[in-house]
């Protein structure tokens, strides 16, 4: 079965076309190009400011030109991750996405449901002639995935709504109305070399099989991070063992787990029994730790050839008890809601160039101190070895509305289609609501979306029927919402 027979046709037409343009987060032009084609063969008037983001416009439904104004809204681009084994180039090669029982995923890379289903509904909604709604707006931006830049340079007063449905989250049933900010963080450490000592040998260590996944939405499942797994094995092995390091990397996306990590070490050719002895105790203490949820994570060290230089072996240790010590995973849960982090920290990216290593970090909070806060320790951990610390691009997180309106008009909706009340959430994943309503402060927002599992990873997947319900429910929304003058 191709994505575009299921139902709804017209949306998951939408999906499987997404799914043929290459469009990670900075390519997003050849998708574009797609989404301003189809919006103008249907008679919607189409707006690009100057970043890139995309504005549609449609006339309401004849008899609702008086109903208040509302705006959808989802980023364009997508996550680009895959397996070490998949040849893939994201920005030439379309995603190869097939239906496995009731889901939809891709075959080794992330698959672009996040945020391209909640792309292909507005498409879906704009180019249709038979969806009662109000007077209609669509906002589309670009690079949410790698520093919201389209959400931060939108300009005010471009949109007349009243009302955003954002389309970006991932639990069908469930109504976000708030989110949490964040900012990135980048370590330097530039190193000294040195070369290759006589009679010694070489070896590649790795660290794959974990499930990774968003460092928002699955950052509090106790999931392994491969930097910090592999950063603790090369400890161990360095406080024991004259260990040095010729290669290091680890995942490719700070707002990502990473789920794989690689070093190259280096030691003396009469230490490499106790090599195995160490590093086979601490990979069964990992293995055990994490049994119940890693059960496919594999270390694994295989002999390497002898490369010619390595970093400086008085500092390494240094450099590895500063990540052991950096904070990571959830660093608080809120006082004021239950069951959500407020504060946390993902080491999304480790590597090596032959000159520095750099790392780099996603912290996210529902208070804006708090998040500061975690820079702070992560500053304080990598300035005491002297590494050069950058915090950019923080934004501001989502703080739920005090009227009510909005949520239960929302609530009734849902309940008057599938019998049961929704649920009401604040998400930790950064979503760009916290930024708009910045810049639109009267805007009411609520988000919800179709069940996306493995977000950020090659295990992303969309549950087929919870997109039937998304679709289902938004199209009742507008039609309830076509029939008020104001919220």
């Amino acid at each position: 079965m191709t994505l575009s027979q299921l139902q709804p046709s017209s949306l998951w037409t939408h999906f499987e076309k997404i799914c043929s343009i290459p469009h990670p987060s900075k390519h997003e032009e050849e998708l574009i190009a797609y989404i301003v084609s189809q919006a103008e063969a249907h008679g919607v008037q189409v707006d690009r400011d100057e970043v890139g983001n995309v504005k549609l416009t449609k006339s309401a439904t004849p008899g609702y030109e008086q109903a208040v104004p509302v705006v959808m809204q989802s980023h364009i681009d997508m996550v680009p991750q895959k397996n070490a084994e998949t040849e893939h180039n994201f920005e030439t090669d379309p995603i190869k996405a097939y239906v496995d029982g009731n889901w939809v995923t891709a075959k080794g890379t992330t698959l672009g449901a996040d945020n391209g289903i909640g792309v292909a509904a507005i498409m879906a909604v704009m180019c249709a002639s038979d969806i009662c709604h109000g007077p209609l707006e669509a906002l589309l931006t670009v690079d949410e995935e790698a520093g919201m830049t389209g959400a931060f340079e939108l300009k005010e007063a471009w949109f007349n709504s009243k009302v955003l449905l954002n389309l970006d989250t991932e639990e069908e049933g469930e109504l976000y109305v708030g989110c949490a900010g964040g900012v990135d963080v980048t370590v330097n450490w530039p190193v000294s070399k040195e070369p290759v000592a006589a009679d010694c040998i070489a070896f590649n260590l790795s660290v794959k099989g974990l499930k990774g996944g968003h460092s928002g939405i699955d950052i509090h499942k106790g999931r392994g991070n491969a930097n910090k797994l592999l950063n603790r094995v090369l400890l161990t092995l360095s406080l024991e063992l004259d260990i040095t390091i010729a290669e290091l990397n680890g995942g490719t996306l700070r707002n990502a787990i990473p789920r794989e990590a690689f070093a190259k070490v280096v030691i003396p050719k009469d230490q490499e029994q106790a090599f195995q002895r160490l590093l086979a105790d601490v990979v069964d203490d990992i293995t055990d730790e994490y049994a119940y949820v890693e059960s496919d994570l594999l270390i694994k060290a295989k002999a390497s050839e002898l490369p010619d230089e390595v970093m400086d072996s008085a500092a390494v240790t240094d450099l590895l008890r500063a990540i052991l010590t950096c904070p990571n995973g959830v660093l608080r849960n809120s006082d004021r809601f239950d069951g959500v982090v407020e504060t946390s920290s993902n080491l999304g990216i480790m590597s090596y160039d032959g000159n520095a290593v750099s790392l780099q970090f996603m912290t996210r909070s529902l208070k804006d101190r708090a998040r500061d806060n975690a820079v702070q320790r992560i500053r304080s951990c990598f300035e005491l070895i002297g590494a050069e610390i950058t915090a950019f691009g923080a934004y501001p997180g989502w703080s739920p509305s005090d009227d009510p309106t909005l949520l239960n008009l929302m609530k009734s909706v849902y309940k008057d289609l599938f019998d049961q009340t929704p649920g009401t959430q604040i998400i930790h994943a950064g979503l760009e609501c916290g930024i708009l309503g910045a810049k639109y402060p009267a805007w009411d927002m609520i988000s919800f979306g179709p069940t996306i599992t493995g977000a950020h990873s090659p295990d992303e997947q969309v549950n087929i029927h919870s997109v039937q319900r998304f679709w289902t429910y938004l199209l009742a929304v507008l039609k309830r919402l076509a029939k008020m003058d104001r919220i």
